[in-house]
C-alpha cells in the first residue's frame, strides 16, 4: 500500500496529529508523516511509546479527535501502562489509532530479540482489549476495517494497524544528515583501543548498530567477545543492566555504550546513577541527533547538551567531544577520576551498507560474558 493512501486513511479517521517512536518497518510512513508534517505541533518524536500515548490522550482531550500513535511492537510494553490506566473505557475512555510494526511476525525471518514479540503481539492487543487490522503486503481493501474502526473510534475505544514488513511503500525517501565530522563506529574504534590493554573493563552495549558495530570491531581484530554484553533488545535499559553489573564488581571498569536516543527513552536512569554513584562506570552516549538505526528521523538529543543533563544527574564528571583525539584524551584521564563519568561523543549519521549481525545468540553471549565476570573465561 502507497504510504500517502495509507495516511490519507488514518486522517479520514481523525488523525491529524502524529507521535511515535520510529521503527524501520513503518519508515516508509514515517517519511511520508514527515513530509507532509514535518517536525512540528501536529508531528513529534517522543522519548518513549508510553510518552506518545500521553501526547495523544492531551491532543484528545483539547482537541475531540484521535491522535496517530505509531510504534515498533516492541513498545507495546512502554505503552501498555498508560494503555490500560488512561486509554482503556473504565478509566477515561479516549480514542487512539495505534500504527504497529510488527517485527517477529510468525512465519519471517527476524533478528532474536523480536521472534518472542511477535508471537505475542497480537495476544497482546487481544489482553488489551484493543481491535485491530493487520495489514500486509496483499492488503487492498480495508473498507470494512474502517468502519469496524469508526464506530469503535465513535464509542472512544482505542484501535490499531499492524502492519507486517514491506505492506507500505513509499517512492521519496528522506535522507537526514549531520554536521558532526565522527562516526559512531570511528568512536567505539577509539573507546575499543584505549581499553584493549585493561582487561578488566566490560561494555554494555546499547540496542541497534551499536552492537552490531563492536561486534564487527572484534571480529576485524580478532579480538574475543567475552567482555562486551550486546543488549539486542531492551531500548533504554543499558545503563542500569551496567550500574547493576558496576555495583557487583566494583574491581572492574564498566562501560555502558549508549545512543542519544536510548538514553532519551528512560532518561530517570541517569538520575539513579548519578545519585548512587557506581564509582567504576563509565556512560559513554553516542549522540547524532537521531533514531539512526531505524531510518534517522531527528531526536530532540540533537537540541540539547547532554553533558549538563548528566551533570545536573550528579554525575562525578561530564564531558562532551567531537573528535577522535578528544575521546582519547577524555579516556585517558580516567583512571585518575572516580565515576560515575559521563561522555557525550558528537557524530554523525553515517554507517556502513555492509555492517552484519551478531554470528553468535544472546544466550552464547549471556554465557560467555558471565563467565569471563566469574574468571572462568578462556581467550579463543
Amino acid at each position: 500500500m502507497d504510504a500517502y493512501r495509507f495516511l490519507d486513511i488514518l486522517e479520514g479517521l481523525g488523525g491529524t496529529f502524529f507521535s511515535g517512536v520510529p521503527d524501520s518497518l513503518l519508515s516508509p510512513f514515517i517519511d511520508a508523516v514527515a513530509f507532509r508534517y514535518g517536525i512540528s505541533d501536529k508531528h513529534i518524536v517522543a522519548a518513549n511509546e508510553g510518552a506518545a500515548v500521553g501526547l495523544a490522550a492531551g491532543h484528545y482531550l483539547a482537541a475531540s479527535r484521535p491522535a496517530v500513535v505509531y510504534m515498533q511492537n516492541s513498545g507495546l510494553g512502554n505503552a501498555v501502562n498508560p494503555i490500560c490506566s488512561l486509554l482503556n473505557e473504565k478509566v477515561y475512555s479516549i480514542p487512539v489509532i495505534f500504527v504497529i510494526g510488527w517485527r517477529g511476525e510468525p512465519g519471517t525471518k527476524d533478528e532474536p530479540q523480536h521472534v518472542y514479540q511477535g508471537e505475542v503481539t497480537l495476544p497482546m492487543l487481544d489482553l488489551l482489549d484493543i481491535p485491530y487490522a493487520a495489514i500486509n503486503s496483499e492488503t487492498e481493501d480495508l473498507n470494512s476495517v474502517l468502519q469496524n474502526f469508526r464506530q469503535h473510534l465513535e464509542r472512544c475505544r482505542p484501535v490499531a494497524f499492524v502492519v507486517s514488513k514491506g505492506a507500505i511503500n513509499i517512492d521519496q525517501k528522506i535522507t537526514y544528515a549531520s554536521d558532526a565530522s565522527l562516526s559512531r563506529e570511528e568512536a567505539l574504534n577509539v573507546i575499543l583501543d584505549d581499553a584493549s590493554t585493561d582487561s578488566d573493563t566490560v561494555f554494555v552495549c546499547t540496542t541497534g548498530k551499536l552492537s552490531r558495530e563492536v561486534f564487527e570491531i572484534r571480529e576485524q581484530r580478532k579480538e574475543c567477545h567475552e567482555r562486551d554484553f550486546l543488549t539486542v533488545g531492551s531500548m533504554g535499559h543499558s545503563l542500569m543492566i551496567a550500574c547493576g553489573i558496576a555495583f557487583a564488581k566494583p574491581d572492574k571498569w564498566v562501560f555502558c555504550l549508549d545512543g542519544d536516543g536510548a538514553m532519551l527513552m528512560h532518561m530517570g536512569s541517569l538520575a539513579v546513577a548519578g545519585v548512587h554513584k557506581p564509582q567504576n562506570l563509565v556512560h559513554v552516549v553516542i549522540n547524532n541527533g537521531a533514531h539512526e538505526t531505524v531510518g534517522g528521523l531527528p531526536a530532540v538529543s540533537a537540541k540539547l547538551d547532554l553533558r549538563e543533563i548528566a551533570a545536573s544527574f550528579r554525575y562525578s564528571r561530564a564531558f562532551r567531544v567531537d573528535s577522535k583525539a578528544e575521546l582519547s584524551s577524555v579516556l585517558s584521564k580516567l583512571e585518575s577520576i572516580v565515576g560515575p563519568v559521563f561522555i557525550e561523543v558528537l557524530c554523525n549519521l553515517s554507517s556502513r551498507a555492509d555492517l552484519g549481525r551478531p554470528s553468535t545468540t544472546p544466550i552464547e553471549n549471556k554465557d560467555s560474558f558471565m563467565s569471563f565476570l566469574s574468571g572462568t573465561e578462556k581467550s579463543r
